[in-house]
């Protein structure tokens, strides 16, 4: 498998769960542009650039909080 580099961590791949801690988000991984890793919100939002080198894997608790947040979002949506 591959490794990045400066890190020594697995490359993202798009969709991957991650934890942003600038921004204090879990975000979905889309891609990189430029020096940044383009993530958004987990099922669905406006995009937000973060550091690669910040960003780690989710942990089950985040991914879960992230997801009912979601399917909170759509409920109160729909009508």
């Amino acid at each position: 498998m591959a490794r990045q580099a400066e890190s020594g961590a697995a490359p993202l791949e798009p969709g991957a769960v991650v934890y942003d801690p600038a921004s204090r988000k879990v975000g979905e991984y889309r891609d990189k542009a430029g020096p940044y890793a383009m993530l958004r919100p987990v099922g669905g939002g406006r995009e937000w650039e973060a550091d690669p080198a910040q960003i780690r894997p989710a942990t089950p608790s985040e991914r879960l909080s992230a997801g009912v947040k979601a399917a909170n979002a759509r409920a109160g949506q729909g009508g």
